[in-house]
């Protein structure tokens, strides 16, 4: 098979006949398939990531979206679809048509010791996938799974697709990556390496191109070898989901489109949305995000609302080649096609600070095409380039790592506020298209009820004849929470008996009818009238506080029930961090979070023993967004701290060069105040380094730092050991939490850590 836009490509196995036995029986076994025969459509959705609610052309955006457009015509356009928020917790949600606390997923792929935040899908639920298989449903997926917290390629993988209802998958376990790269791609039900993978080779891999490819390909073959079989498939793109990273002639595209910057786009967005009748006239726009004027780096900026545009035009490419093999199989007419959106525009700052720029020699080691990849946030490249970020780098291309930022997610959201993370409408409200030939009465038309994730499970149910179990494999099974959408399609009224329920790292909101009470994390409650004003500018609590305390009373009752509470149990301190104040730590050894310093509003002692002069990392403790790291650059001891984002260094003049061998010590002060030392002698002193105020998300590394990156240039490149093999012909050491050795001889490390934390 040919990709139509990724060069020449192959997918030259067939789906193995094995995986369709227990199809086959079901379908022998299950009587409602023999019952139903033909008539039951195939279902399709689609769930695209990090995308705001204007972005498509049909729903108001300048983004070229022919096909979604095309869907929207002939189909039903939701006006006041909701999502959850966030990428896990939609996830699992449509996945179960329960609330995502409910199922363990109350924030991310993380176990916070709470069961409604356990991180990984739990057994009290059973997928759309696993109940439609059970109805004779052929399951497929391709794309974003990220409802577990197991993603290393040994597993345990009780929580992949395979194992949750679907008989073939293609895609990636966590939630985000390098598209031209991506991390923890499984075929099945083995992770593999994109690059030593035989049954896919296209002229250039783009992960995007390759869910869509796959999409295709399982359409085609279920037509060819069960053509009277019903099929579900899930397409779970990670588009437009950071990093910004997109083929070049997608991008030339956009290239000058959004040189007029934030506001004016915006505006153009807010009337065609008016003009198109997704929103009342009498609504107001939320607030500006965001002065073009002030923009330092203009072409930089606008280039990253071009590449994010080209990724979600690459989608629809995709979307367009999974339509054309639903019409070239004769499966159009009988499938029902939803597509949605995870959550809101991203306002998440990833890669926007840096000082790199261009050309960027390879410093690391290379990866061999055969290495699985399971980095979120990639230090390199496979050819050994650090991964480029900062307003000197132009995103897109594969060394690069960079999000677009809080004002353009501003402008992705129009006409709604806030973003992704919030419950406010614009970190919760989607599209949802609807698109079923013959199935839906007054195609073309706007759907106004407000509806929900939870409404598709029982909506799929229905379209398959299958049936909702109280017990599924020996397990009690919680009653789903939404209801059909077909009396939408059918043109008539959807009958809700409860309101509709939100919570996210401790922002919760409630709808019910046109009220919507609101509020961020320790925040009092805001009421909105979502009839006259929703895009939430006029508070209406103090006018109507008993509106306030009945649904807040409904809220609570809700969150007791749902498996939300303790509220805040999806923070970091609900974790158990290490209480050691004394580490000896030895080149090449990692410490996951919880088991690294617990560094927060402390004082901080590191000590370095060098037996000789070198560049590169010998310490680093977090990422992008908090964390500190001791290296050597031009000979001399250097520190660098970030906190809230802000990057803050430490460095000896230049007559304090090549210090050769001996210790460093470093004080980081709670005042702000970092002292280094090399032998005794003061090398540098500096005020004003703010501790850090929350735990890093990434642990620690000594020699090397694997994960989000602290600093910039020469942070990227490991500082062997003389005991090492030379960084040339060593990989990256992937262990846990684990020394390479537990009792080295004495002089075997070349770098020796000792920290004393007061």
């Amino acid at each position: 098979m040919k990709s139509q836009s990724s060069g020449s490509s192959r997918l030259d196995s067939p789906i193995n006949p094995a995986a369709f036995v227990a199809v086959n029986l079901l379908t022998w076994l299950c009587p409602c398939y023999a019952a139903a025969g033909n008539s039951r459509p195939n279902i399709v959705i689609v769930l695209s990531d990090d995308i705001g609610f204007s972005d498509a052309g049909c729903y108001g955006g300048e983004i070229e979206t022919p096909n979604l457009d095309r869907l929207g015509k002939e189909g039903i356009r939701f006006t006041q679809f909701y999502n959850t928020g966030r990428c896990c917790p939609t996830r699992a949600s449509l996945l179960t048509g329960l609330y995502p606390h409910q199922v363990g997923i109350g924030w991310m792929a993380t176990d916070r010791g709470h069961d409604g935040y356990r991180g990984d899908l739990n057994r009290n639920c059973v997928t759309i996938a696993e109940l439609l298989r059970q109805a004779g449903y052929a399951t497929y997926m391709v794309g974003k799974w990220h409802v577990t917290k197991y993603t290393q390629p040994a597993g345990p993988k009780d929580n992949w697709l395979l194992q949750r209802g679907f008989v073939r998958f293609y895609g990636t376990i966590i939630g985000a990556g390098n598209y031209f790269d991506p991390a923890t791609l499984v075929r099945d039900n083995i992770m593999i390496s994109a690059f030593a993978d035989p049954q896919y080779r296209p002229e250039t891999y783009y992960y995007t191109h390759a869910v869509s490819d796959h999409a295709d390909r399982m359409i085609r073959e279920h037509a060819a070898t069960h053509p009277d079989q019903p099929f579900f498939l899930y397409v779970a793109y990670t588009t437009a989901h950071w990093p910004l990273h997109a083929l070049e002639k997608d991008i030339a595209k956009y290239r000058g489109r959004y040189d007029e910057g934030y506001a004016a786009v915006r505006a153009s967005r807010f009337e065609r949305l008016k003009s198109m009748g997704l929103i009342h006239g009498r609504w107001e726009l939320s607030p500006q995000v965001g002065n073009w004027d002030e923009v330092e780096h203009k072409e930089w900026e606008a280039r990253c609302m071009e590449v994010y545009a080209a990724q979600i035009d690459i989608m629809d490419q995709g979307i367009g080649r999974i339509l054309e093999a639903l019409r070239a199989t004769g499966q159009w007419d009988k499938t029902v096609f939803f597509y949605l959106q995870d959550n809101g525009g991203s306002r998440e700052a990833i890669g926007r600070t840096g000082e790199w720029r261009r050309p960027v020699a390879p410093t690391l080691p290379p990866i061999p095409p055969e290495v699985i990849r399971t980095e979120v946030r990639p230090a390199q490249n496979r050819t050994g380039v650090p991964t480029l970020t900062g307003p000197n780098i132009m995103p897109g291309p594969e060394d690069t790592y960079i999000s677009y930022g809080i004002h353009w997610a501003n402008v992705s959201n129009t006409p709604f506020g806030e973003y992704k993370h919030f419950v406010h409408e614009g970190g919760i409200a989607t599209p949802l298209i609807v698109h079923w030939p013959g199935g839906i009465v007054r195609p073309g038309r706007l759907e106004t009820q407000p509806a929900h994730l939870i409404d598709l499970m029982p909506t799929c149910i229905e379209l398959a004849g299958a049936e909702y179990p109280s017990e599924f494999r020996g397990r009690k099974i919680q009653p789903m929470e939404g209801v059909s959408l077909l009396p939408l399609l059918q043109g008539t009224t959807l009958e809700r008996s409860s309101p509709l329920f939100w919570e996210h790292e401790g922002n919760r909101a409630i709808r019910d009818g046109k009220w919507k009470l609101v509020a961020k994390e320790n925040r009092p409650w805001k009421l909105y009238d979502m009839e006259s004003d929703r895009t939430e500018m006029h508070d209406l609590a103090a006018e109507h506080p008993e509106i306030v305390a009945r649904l807040s009373a409904a809220w609570d009752v809700w969150a007791e029930r749902a498996n939300v509470l303790p509220l805040g149990a999806w923070r970091a301190s609900a974790e158990r961090l290490s209480d050691r104040k004394s580490f000896t730590l030895r080149h090449g050894d990692a410490l996951p979070r919880t088991e690294a310093p617990n560094v927060v509003a402390t004082k901080v002692h590191i000590v370095a023993r060098i037996s000789e002069a070198g560049e590169g990392l010998v310490l680093a403790h977090g990422g992008t967004a908090q964390g500190y790291a001791l290296y050597l650059a031009d000979g001399r001891p250097c520190f660098a701290a970030r906190e809230g984002g802000k990057l803050t260094t430490v460095v000896p003049g230049l007559d304090r060069s090549d210090c050769g061998a001996g210790g460093v010590a470093v004080d980081w002060e709670p005042s702000g105040r970092v002292t280094l030392r090399w032998n005794g002698q003061v090398l540098a002193e500096k005020e004003g380094v703010a501790v850090l105020s929350t735990m890093p998300r990434d642990g620690l590394e000594v020699g090397r730092d694997d994960g989000g990156l602290v600093g910039n240039t020469v942070l990227t490149m490991r500082f062997p050991a003389a005991s090492s093999p030379s960084p040339s012909n060593s990989a990256p050491n992937t262990d846990s939490a684990r020394p390479r050795n537990p009792h080295p001889k004495k002089n075997e490390w070349e770098v020796i850590h000792a920290f004393r934390i007061r």
